[in-house]
């Protein structure tokens, strides 16, 4: 077989660009060919574009790029998106060039029974592990990861989305398809780029991927683009989409795919059910739209089963942001969560979760619930023992704390971070090296806990106004109910209280 002919040329802007003659993948509306050396994709258009179509193209791979990649935290986006570096045109066609995808996004076990599926080698779209019944039915058991790495997944997703509203800019097909995530460590990336819409400017090219799709955009689909009244993808429907994302994440269902029917044409019946008569399926009022766990798959049990694992179980925090999402905004698109504040739910949530004492639960990670007699939502598995939550206050006057309504759960060898210890240190992109060190860490010793002191050089135990006690770095404390302790006198410095927790 004759080898593939490597085609030389450069990108519009004069970047010296190589090809391999050989198509290594086509999507919706592209036919993409790797480098030489397979570090960077270059991908044509199938249909010709117009001068619009490359204007934006040249703003995406240019200024926006420049505008996210080059200011204070770039870095950190190159890890999080694989985006556009140029524009080319080659033969009549316009192409884009973009980085090849990193190796842990591919799949390193594939699927069941020897790859039975043929997806080891193959890209890991998102849609692999949103999804109880694929989950189930075809995924390696070492693809699928944890229940925290899924939380962490959908952190970093939240954190990328935000970046673009930001910039001003709007993804318009956010959707499992459009982001890479491993589950083996928890990261993603958010691949597709190159159709990025700003408002006002470039509109977009499709209306979204179904599923995913708001029911503004489903309901006014039928008009013309230029009809005024033509709902068309933007920083609202974004939202809309990262909502649904993290609640498939997390519970490996549809969060609008119940069991109604409204109409007997099924093409009619998705258009309502995803628009206009679109309805969560644990409304907590209308029961309408429930999923029947009669008509479920084995494969999609429990997680199609709202009973058993309701969407309460992924905590306070995310609990009260899905209402607004899928209660409150589903038809209102301005009360919908925005990507920071996902952001934040989501921080707040990795420090409740505690490790199931079921070697063998799936899931391994839930949400700590001392409202009733603490177990695993997964796999039933009750908690065993005594266990510290810290309650955070946090300064705003030297010697005035104020509650943060932010807990941190304890487990052996819980870290903790500048960002627990001070409420001015944020766990974002702008982090720094130095305060991404721990500080101290969690230990239970001969069933009693202790807090090790590793770089607080301020922590103090002031349980007792009268007698404060200077914990030095190096040291230890005992970590007992009602026990008040100083992280840092600076401002922002957190004082946690103690409340212990008894299990079964």
């Amino acid at each position: 077989m004759a080898k593939a002919k490597v085609i030389k040329t450069k990108t519009i802007d004069g970047h010296p660009i190589e090809y391999v003659d050989e198509i290594i993948g086509s999507g919706g509306m592209k036919d993409v060919y790797f480098s030489p050396d397979k570090s960077y994709v270059v991908a044509f258009f199938r249909d010709k574009q117009d001068y619009q179509a490359k204007e934006r193209l040249g703003m995406i791979s240019g200024k926006f790029r420049e505008n996210i990649f080059n200011n204070i935290g770039g870095d950190y986006w190159r890890n999080q998106y694989c985006w556009p570096t140029h524009v080319v045109e080659y033969e009549g066609k316009l192409g884009i060039v973009a980085p090849t995808y990193q190796k842990q996004f591919f799949f390193e076990f594939g699927s069941k029974n020897n790859d039975a599926n043929g997806i080891k080698g193959k890209d890991k779209e998102g849609k692999w592990f949103a999804s109880a019944s694929l989950r189930n039915r075809f995924l390696d058991t070492r693809e699928l990861g944890d229940w925290q790495n899924h939380i962490r997944i959908a952190l970093l997703i939240s954190r990328a989305v935000k970046r673009l509203h930001a910039a001003g800019l709007a993804h318009s097909d956010l959707s499992y398809k459009n982001i890479l995530v491993n589950p083996i460590n928890g990261s993603a990336c958010i691949i597709d780029l190159d159709g990025l819409v700003v408002p006002g400017k470039y509109p977009p090219d499709v209306v979204g991927t179904p599923d995913f799709i708001a029911p503004e955009v489903m309901m006014t689909n039928h008009l013309k683009k230029t009809d005024p009244n033509r709902k068309l993808p933007n920083i609202n429907t974004d939202r809309h989409a990262l909502a649904v994302l993290i609640y498939m994440y997390l519970l490996y269902r549809h969060p609008l795919r119940g069991d109604k029917v409204h109409d007997m044409d099924s093409l009619k019946d998705e258009e309502l059910s995803m628009g206009a008569m679109s309805l969560f399926v644990e409304h907590p009022v209308d029961f309408s739209n429930r999923i029947k766990v009669i008509n479920a798959k084995p494969t999609e049990l429990p997680w199609k089963d709202t009973s058993k694992i309701p969407y309460t179980v992924t905590g306070p925090y995310l609990t009260e942001l899905f209402k607004r999402a899928f209660i409150d905004g589903l038809h209102d698109p301005h009360k919908r969560p925005t990507a920071d504040e996902w952001e934040y739910g989501l921080v707040k949530t990795i420090d409740l979760i505690q490790p199931c004492q079921n070697n063998d639960c799936l899931q391994k990670w839930y949400v700590f619930d001392n409202t009733t007699k603490p177990k695993c939502p997964f796999c039933g598995t009750p908690y065993k023992g005594k266990l510290p939550v810290l309650n955070l206050y946090s300064s705003r006057k030297e010697g005035q704390f104020l509650p943060e309504n932010h807990r941190l759960m304890v487990y052996t060898n819980q870290s903790l971070f500048q960002w627990h210890t001070n409420r001015n240190v944020v766990p974002n992109e702008r982090i720094s090296e130095a305060q991404k060190k721990r500080e101290g860490y969690f230990v239970l010793h001969n069933k009693v806990w202790y807090l090790v002191n590793e770089r607080m050089s301020e922590l103090m135990d002031i349980t007792d106004p009268s007698n404060n006690i200077v914990i030095p770095v190096g040291g230890k404390v005992e970590i007992t109910d009602g026990k008040h302790l100083l992280f840092s006198k600076q401002e922002g410095g957190r004082l946690a209280v103690v409340q212990l927790v008894e299990g079964k």
